[in-house]
């Protein structure tokens, strides 16, 4: 009996993984030494820290004049790189809690790195305003505790100290939806770990067992921690969006700025996550679990969220024009026109020109077009970023105060220094803990395992009571490149030669030793070569008769489950 699958869904695990094979393959970097790829970028990473930390140390000691902020231009570099770290980590956990909760089944090969690249992120974007106060030693004037210290205090009112609260509880809320996905590769870890590695994983993973109680508890508590950071998602980066929103300053005075920013934080986060999983994906090996279906849903999001950065961009515009305000005006015309001007062009062809390439599929499914597109995108949002702040403030109402802002050493140095930190954790946590869930890729092995749907499918459940080898007469329409992955491993899986009357455990192995892995291999032996096969293998097969095996075989191959059922009732003997 034929049983069609559909072509539509694309495997999301390739290489016709085992249980096993999946636990070896996403645990081994955790276990094994780095190789030379890791090791140049930690290395990169950690010198790029160092320099950043010898510029924070530069600013603390000589103070905020070593940076090149004016009277005029008194947010640079710095609130520019705050809101970009915190644009790029706000789409981190949004993306797998949105995903887990609409139940979509390619968020296994991204959530892991999306969640601790909102870690990381939200990390180097707490550095910004700590430096920016210019006596780090006073930061603790963030905190609202009770004033004893004269009228100088954060103002309720001030947005500013709103992102604290906010930023602070989507970061506590972000790290526990984090931990609690690594807790059971935590304890896939231990189980395999000994010595001291043994007992701090055991730590990590809290006691797990992997009882029906604690998976009820763990899935009760991710989807209530995945509701929990949505509505937060959006209303963290609404609440940066009012730093300037709540101003008076022409440009920033506008009420599209709170789903401008949440839809460019989703932008420049899954660009971010893009660029993770690619160098993810090359330097563990990881392409059988990252596969081209999900860079190619990835690109999808991008392309969407992109067209909606552009309409954004675009509306801002139009409001300028139709409200007939001089001074909004103006600030646009400036963007455009004045002396940054390149910034804001270099910002709509990275944000809005860019993406539109992946409405072509052979581009979504590119790697290395995707890798490069991923660090435009990057660019750009950072250049959104530049153009909201420097632009608006270096031209205000008083043609006498207008200046021209450019960063210092120290101000690139601790910019830098904040990529190196982001990439020095992101690389650590790599060796500590598997980077894609082991747990979640094996609940859908069976679903989206490439050796049970797709083209190059080897098993289908479900055609009748026998769960029968089907033959598939649909033709491949993923891409080639898939096609050919698959086809180097098709060699390597078996039938179960054991549904066959007369054929055991160790004769199975026998034979799949032979080079006799699938029912039609059986089918086209002669008795005489499967007889010297037997002869020839490590057990006492004298009792075993491979006389009915071929027809047996060809029936099986052809799933004629009930004729064969027929044939095996009348034959003599039982298994062996």
């Amino acid at each position: 009996m034929s049983h069609y699958v559909s072509n539509i869904r694309e495997p999301l695990v390739n290489g016709h993984k085992s249980y096993h094979q999946i636990t070896e393959d996403l645990v081994a970097p955790t276990e094994k030494a780095p190789n030379l790829p890791w090791v140049i970028g930690f290395v990169l990473a950690v010198s790029a820290l160092g320099f950043g930390l010898f510029c924070i140390a530069w600013t603390i000691w000589h103070g905020i004049g070593t940076w090149n902020l004016n009277r005029t231009i008194g947010w640079g570099w710095d609130i520019t790189n705050f809101v970009w770290w915190i644009g790029i980590g706000h789409a981190g956990t949004l993306i797998s809690a949105i995903l887990l909760l609409f139940r979509q089944k390619w968020r296994t090969g991204v959530n892991r790195a999306a969640e601790a690249m909102t870690i990381f992120a939200v990390i180097c974007a707490a550095l910004f305003p700590g430096i920016h106060v210019g006596r780090a030693w006073v930061v603790f004037y963030f905190f609202p505790y009770p004033n004893t210290r004269g009228p100088i205090w954060p103002n309720f009112n001030s947005p500013l100290l709103w992102d604290l609260f906010a930023i602070s509880t989507y970061f506590t809320v972000s790290l526990l939806f984090w931990y609690t996905g690594l807790v059971p590769d935590f304890a896939t870890v231990r189980d395999r770990a000994k010595g001291i590695r043994k007992s701090i994983y055991n730590f990590l993973s809290f006691g797990w067992t992997g009882s029906a109680k604690h998976w009820q508890r763990w899935e009760t508590l991710s989807l209530a921690l995945a509701g929990i950071a949505t509505p937060l998602v959006l209303s963290v980066h609404t609440i940066v969006s009012f730093d300037f929103a709540t101003s008076v300053i022409p440009g920033w005075h506008t009420t599209i700025f709170p789903p401008y920013f949440v839809a460019g934080a989703i932008f420049s986060g899954f660009a971010m996550v893009l660029t993770l999983m690619l160098v993810t994906r090359t330097m563990l090996k990881l392409e059988d679990y990252i596969t081209l279906a999900h860079i190619e849903s990835m690109n999808k999001v991008i392309l969407v969220t992109g067209t909606i950065v552009g309409v954004a961009y675009l509306t801002e515009l139009f409001i300028a024009w139709y409200s007939g305000y001089v001074y909004e005006q103006f600030a646009f015309f400036n963007r455009a026109m004045g002396p940054y001007w390149w910034s804001y062009f270099g910002m709509m062809f990275c944000n809005v020109l860019s993406p539109q390439i992946f409405w072509f599929k052979k581009f979504r499914r590119n790697i290395a077009i995707t890798f490069f597109i991923s660090i435009v995108i990057n660019i750009g949002m950072w250049f959104e970023r530049f153009v909201i702040i420097a632009t608006t403030l270096a031209r205000d109402y008083v043609p006498s105060s207008w200046s021209y802002y450019t960063p210092t050493w120290v101000e690139m140095g601790i910019f830098l220094g904040t990529i190196g930190l982001f990439f020095t954790l992101y690389l650590i946590f790599t060796r500590v803990a598997p980077v894609v869930a082991i747990a979640e890729v094996k609940s859908i092995l069976k679903s989206a395992g490439d050796q049970y749907t797709g083209p190059n499918a080897i098993h289908h459940h479900g055609h009748d009571n026998h769960g029968a080898h089907a033959s598939h007469t649909h033709k491949s329409s993923v891409a080639e490149t898939v096609a050919t992955a698959v086809a180097e491993k098709v060699a390597t899986v078996v039938d179960d030669l054991k549904k066959l009357e007369g054929i055991g455990p160790k004769v199975a192995a026998t034979l799949n030793a032979a080079g006799i892995n699938t029912f039609e291999e059986l089918s086209n032996a002669n008795v005489e070569r499967l007889q010297q096969i037997l002869d020839e293998g490590d057990g006492n097969f004298m009792g075993n008769s491979p006389e009915s095996w071929p027809a047996q075989a060809k029936l099986a191959s052809e799933g004629k489950w009930d004729e064969l059922k027929d044939l095996q009732d009348r034959l003599d003997g039982g298994k062996y």
